[in-house]
């Protein structure tokens, strides 16, 4: 049985040549000799809706004409003839904002189509809102397409009212896309999906549809296996010749893993829109912090030179650590973290931070009876850092939470403490004991996502970069420091990874949740130096 025809895109703005729906403003004729110029002219009629040039009309790069060019050819009949199509590049250089306008023009353009589906799909629904709030910010700007379209926030869709179009916005499940049938799909951030289910799913369901047009838009992955590097290696064989396929198109800017990392030219490599609206600046700053700090080349080279590599790499220099081995009075306001061990018998942490002086104090806890035991497992000399009084001995085999209570309580007694900040996730049991021990604490609840702990490892980092902080050569915590692994999500955003650390990072945890809640802190604030200052 043969497809169905799709019908061809329909004239602008879904309405019969030479004519204006009812209501809207009247447009000028698009202009163009070929499909691909006459889309681009569209778009050109766009608004920048943010950044430096928000308010400006749209103006698209030379290579972001190529792009549309590429994928919008049409063959002998008029038909456009590529299906498939892949972006990547590094960030801030306007794939998003290209993709969703190209997803605007198939909802409600010139390459709409009577009934037609638009979809985005992302790892996760936040994600996958990106593209709907970029093309709903566009069309709010064009009252003759405001007024035509009906947008529901709460489920990420807009319907057009003209042509009965519908654009939808999924998280990456693949059982979402089963039914579907559409016209235009974008595949967001590919490079984070588990797997290419849902990827197959949207390709085989614009079947149906002889114009369909499926686009992935991602920075790279550090896993071969990724279904971006999939993409991306199938793309390199179309274009030397190995495998022709005239229905799917690549456009890779990516720096080689030799090439320089500190060079302006390497970065010309994964920055198309460098000197244009991707400042020059930005990337020099970056790049000035990444020479510093691990992390953040991991971030830097992921994310700014698009190369596949991943961001588990020491969360700081040894040597920038050392240089903070010095002491320091513990004087005026003090701030806490407590990190309580998930596993009755883990190590937990409790810190102490006093930002005036910088000094940084952490104790560890371990069940006295299990000492032997995790020591084994962990490779670590818990029993020399019991002697030297940095991991205190909880009496039993678990981690008795009321004991912990009481040692808290009299270990802060006497000091001007604001906080003890701690996994909000974690503390409900812990409150509960101390309620039952009668127990007062100034626990404060804090988040351990991206959102609440990439602040922090920022202060963190600032405060060790800029030699404020004193740990006073803490062997303990100088091992959790070497065992520590970060987790970035696509907006370059960190926190600590406690599933790809090389060992216990514990008292680290404990060291970063206090210097992290110091720096909120609104009269400290103006005075924490972060590493953003270099």
């Amino acid at each position: 049985m043969s497809s169905p025809k799709t019908p061809a895109p329909l004239p602008l703005f879904g309405d019969a040549p030479g004519t204006t729906p009812a209501g809207f403003a009247a447009e000028q004729p698009l202009t163009g000799e070929t499909r691909a110029e006459r889309l681009i002219c569209w778009i050109e009629r766009l608004t920048v809706t943010s950044g430096a040039l928000a308010g400006q009309p749209m103006r698209l790069d030379g290579w972001q004409k190529d792009i549309i060019r590429a994928l919008y050819e049409t063959d002998e009949d008029g038909l456009r003839f590529v299906r498939t199509g892949v972006i990547s590049m590094g960030r801030k250089n306007g794939k998003t904002g290209l993709a969703s306008a190209l997803a605007l023009a198939h909802l409600c353009g010139p390459e709409a189509v009577r009934r037609g589906q638009v979809l985005s799909a992302a790892a996760d629904r936040g994600q996958a809102s990106i593209v709907f709030d970029e093309m709903v910010a566009f069309a709010l700007e064009q009252p003759h397409l405001a007024a035509r379209l009906v947008v529901r926030a709460f489920n990420k869709t807009v319907e057009d009212a003209v042509t009965g179009s519908i654009y939808k916005a999924l998280s990456a499940d693949a059982r979402k896309a089963h039914g579907l049938s559409p016209t235009f799909a974008i595949a967001d951030e590919v490079a984070q999906w588990r797997d290419r289910d849902l990827f197959d799913a949207l390709k085989t369901g614009g079947g149906a549809h002889r114009e369909s047009l499926l686009l992935g838009i991602s920075t790279r992955s550090p896993d071969a296996d990724n279904p971006l590097e999939e993409l991306l290696r199938y793309g390199a064989s179309v274009a030397d010749g190995t495998f022709p396929d005239r229905t799917f198109k690549s456009f890779v800017w990516s720096a080689p893993m030799d090439a320089d990392p500190w060079s302006e030219e390497t970065w010309r490599m994964a920055n198309p829109a460098l000197g244009t609206f991707r400042s020059l600046e930005d990337i020099r700053s970056q790049a000035m912090q990444a020479m510093r700090v691990p992390s953040q080349e991991a971030a830097f080279r992921s994310y700014t030179l698009n190369q596949p590599v991943a961001a588990d790499v020491r969360f700081l220099r040894p040597d920038d650590w050392d240089a903070c081995a010095g002491n320091a009075e513990a004087s005026g306001p003090c701030y806490c973290g407590l990190d309580l061990a998930s596993g009755a018998g883990d190590l937990t942490a409790f810190s102490f931070y006093w930002p005036e002086t910088g000094k940084l104090k952490v104790t560890a806890f371990l069940p006295s009876e299990l000492i032997q035991a995790k020591q084994a497992e962990d490779r670590a000399p818990y029993a020399e850092w019991v002697s030297a009084g940095l991991i205190e001995l909880i009496p039993g085999r678990a981690i008795d939470r009321a004991w912990l209570a009481v040692w808290i309580a009299q270990a802060i007694e006497g000091l001007d403490v604001v906080s003890i900040a701690s996994d909000r996730w974690c503390l409900t049991d812990f409150l509960a004991v101390c309620d039952r021990e009668g127990i007062a604490l100034p626990m404060k609840p804090i988040g351990m996502g991206f959102k609440d702990q990439s602040p922090a490892i920022t202060a963190f980092e600032g405060s060790v970069l800029q030699a404020t902080i004193r740990h006073g050569g803490n062997p303990l915590l100088r091992w959790a420091v070497s065992n520590a692994a970060l987790d970035v999500d696509p907006a370059g955003n960190r926190k600590l990874s406690k599933q790809r650390a090389r060992g216990r990072i514990d008292p680290l945890v404990a060291a970063v949740i206090a210097v992290g809640t110091a720096a909120q802190a609104p009269a400290l604030k103006a005075m924490m130096v972060t590493v953003l200052d270099f």
